[in-house]
């Protein structure tokens, strides 16, 4: 059984991907899958196409700072580069899910999950929520950006609201309503269904 889990940046879709992964779910985390992909030669070549040598540091280090400001000021690019990344991440999903029984929960975590149209290769999603203002005081603080730099990279992505209208089962993560809980119910019906 294959999940999708998704969040807007910094609604807390890691934190819940970890809970998953303690009761014995299988997680496929797409954006370190990705990191990883852009050093395979043929993709590497295709970046430095589109965005120039700058998006690498070196043989083993993305220029994450310069990327995201080409990519996040420029639509028409961003969707060039996804154009690039997610056929690939699509294919190693696939290796990995190759390895595993059909009863098996397998969940995959990604951020664009409906923006990509992934959800419809998956079974079920799983969409965390939480208030715009907590997501953006989590990630200024967890990655050291600006407002303006978060707000950017939120508007790359689909609203909650906009994500609710899809989503099988929601998670509330706005700090007030326990997590917990709302994951084990969620796993419950995902046992009795596979």
């Amino acid at each position: 059984m294959i999940i999708g889990l998704t969040g807007g940046i910094g609604s807390g879709k890691t934190i819940v991907a970890k809970l998953f992964e303690t009761m014995g779910c299988i997680i496929y985390n797409s954006d370190e899958s990705a990191k990883k992909i852009y050093f395979d030669k043929e993709i590497k070549q295709q970046v430095i196409q589109l965005l120039g040598k700058e998006a690498y540091i070196n043989d083993f280090e993305l220029n994450k700072v310069f990327i995201a400001q080409v990519i996040f000021s420029d639509k028409h690019k961003l969707q060039q580069l996804n154009a690039i990344i997610h056929p690939a991440v699509k294919q190693d999903f696939k290796s990995v899910v190759n390895q595993y029984s059909s009863e098996t929960i397998i969940i995959k975590e990604t951020a664009l999950l409906f923006e990509e149209n992934i959800s419809k290769e998956v079974d079920a999603s799983i969409l965390v929520t939480a208030p715009v203002e907590l997501k953006i005081e989590r990630v200024m603080k967890r990655n050291h950006l600006s407002r303006i730099e978060v707000e950017k990279r939120m508007l790359a992505q689909w609203t909650d609201e906009q994500k609710k209208l899809l989503a099988t089962y929601v998670i509330n993560n706005d700090g007030k309503e326990a997590v917990i809980p709302q994951v084990l119910a969620i796993m419950h019906q995902l046992k009795n269904h596979a």
